[in-house]
């Protein structure tokens, strides 16, 4: 697995020195845990754009002074036993731990009445590049069974009420290990809160947070659903734009915000990443004004060609970000296995209305998830899948600069399972998407994204369960149908 590691390129420490700090920082910690297996010199010299010598001098150090371990014709391994004058383990404290008649509504009810989720039914397709859904068939389910299989034939404690309703304890620290490897996120596992997926850990957000009237701060474009729970809360939304290197930070000014809804490491709709410049920034923002920042941070395992980027939330400790993750897009939707990392002094009160909320998520979920990522397959299944979108991706940036030429530009395609597409001709949404539904092919518009939702030309192109083959079809489907290439003279494919 890609460790996000952080180095000075402008610093006068030299680099091998600044890995070797982070690396004996990160096993001392626990992030690197006892006999977590290392990537090699060439796999992490790769990562972090280094030459394989600056790699090697580091382990060579941390392996003389007993930080790691080899093991001949398997690899380098965190050492089970660490220097004496290091073992200095810190115990964490643990923190403190009527409907209404259907003939009148509530002030919430009434917002929902009146504000319609306005769902768009699924086209009746061949090839629909509807985005967020992952590509299904390569999940282990064979594998996944033999974990529930394990479970079910064991206890029965799984049948039972939880004992923690932040989750379950094993998860919650298999979850903060992973975190602090591929996102550099600081946290303990009971800073951790798992939640019923992302739109659960939004709303309790809002409810324990949040005043009437009070504003909140979104990209525009932005997350569609995030938006719809913010105005279900009365919410005074304040849009803030969104350019090549994310949310322009700037523009929120002296906007008095309570909360500042980001996705820094995969912008939806655009891709766009946000940069570091502006990562800082924002938690400049955060500081002055006392507002907190929501990163949801939905699909960031999938990066391609670039270096892993620290999350928002481990730049500052966590002290202004509420930091949400889903298992929805790396394994499969319908787990609802989602987690919340907050600020320590918020804990206990999200602690009290996730108990109100729900009291627990499937026991036995849990347990196999736990085993998931605690026997590696996580990261192999992410590796894997990595490489698969990638070449998905590869093929469909391909066939729109086939297909399309000038007349399309693309967005945020290094990262995640969809990109955005700008199209320039004459044509209503609304007739694109019906073009191309006639010969079988489903688009969405990016333009509900947007607050005040006019054309812009801009679709969604989700790829993560389509084929090559399906993808080549598709986009050349849709430039007959606008009459991009005329019928019977397409002759491209995949090579």
């Amino acid at each position: 697995m890609e460790l996000a590691i952080a180095l000075d390129f402008q610093s006068q420490t030299p680099l091998h020195q600044q890995l070797y700090e982070a690396l004996q920082r990160a096993i001392l910690q626990g992030i690197l845990p006892p006999r977590y297996r290392l990537p090699s010199t060439r796999s992490l010299a790769k990562s972090l754009g280094i030459s394989r010598n600056t790699v090697t001098q580091s382990y060579d150090r941390l392996l003389g002074e007993g930080y790691l371990a080899t093991v001949a014709g398997s690899g380098t391994y965190v050492s089970d036993r660490l220097p004496e004058e290091f073992l200095q383990a810190k115990a964490v404290d643990p923190p403190l731990s009527a409907m209404r008649s259907p003939h009148s509504l509530s002030e919430y009810g009434e917002r929902l009445a009146k504000n319609e989720l306005a769902l768009q039914p699924e086209p009746d397709v061949a090839i629909n590049f509807r985005y967020g859904t992952p590509n299904l068939d390569l999940f282990p389910v064979k594998l996944w069974r033999k974990l529930l299989s394990r479970h079910c034939c064991g206890g029965r404690e799984w049948l039972d009420y939880a004992r923690d309703f932040r989750g379950y304890a094993p998860l919650r620290e298999a979850i903060a290990g992973y975190l602090g490897r591929s996102r550099a996120v600081k946290c303990n596992p009971e800073q951790i809160l798992l939640t019923n997926g992302t739109q659960q850990a939004v709303n309790l957000i809002l409810r324990v947070l949040f005043v009437r009237g009070e504003a909140i701060a979104v990209e525009d474009p932005g997350y569609l659903s995030a938006k719809r729970i913010f105005a279900s809360y009365d919410a005074d939304i304040i849009p803030i734009p969104v350019d090549a290197s994310g949310l322009v930070v700037e523009k929120l000014g002296d906007r008095e915000a309570k909360l500042v809804y980001v996705t820094p490491s995969h912008q939806f709709p655009t891709g766009a990443i946000l940069s570091l410049s502006r990562r800082l920034a924002l938690l400049q923002w955060a500081q002055q004004t006392g507002g907190l920042i929501i990163e949801d941070d939905y699909d960031s395992e999938f990066r391609y060609g670039e270096r892993p980027i620290p999350a928002l939330q481990g730049l500052n400790g966590g002290n202004s970000v509420l930091y949400i993750g889903t298992f929805s897009k790396v394994l499969f939707p319908s787990l609802r296995i989602g987690y919340l990392v907050l600020p320590e002094h918020l804990v206990e009160v999200f602690l009290r209305a996730k108990w109100l909320c729900d009291r627990q998520l499937s026991t036995l979920d849990q347990y196999v998830l736990t085993d998931f990522i605690e026997e590696g397959h996580l990261e192999s299944h992410i590796r894997k899948m990595r490489s698969h979108y990638d070449k998905l991706r590869q093929t469909l940036v391909k066939a729109l600069e086939e297909f399309f030429g000038d007349r399309v530009t693309i967005f945020g395609e290094k990262a995640g399972i969809h990109l955005m597409a700008k199209f320039h001709f004459p044509l209503r949404d609304e007739e694109v998407i019906s073009r191309a539904e006639s010969v079988g092919v489903g688009l969405m518009s990016a333009r509900v994204h947007y607050l005040d939702a006019c054309d812009r030309g801009e679709f969604i192109f989700g790829y993560g369960e389509l084929s090559e083959e399906q993808i080549w079809e598709g986009i050349e489907k849709l430039a007959v149908a606008i009459h991009v290439v005329k019928v019977g003279i397409t002759h491209l494919g995949i090579h």
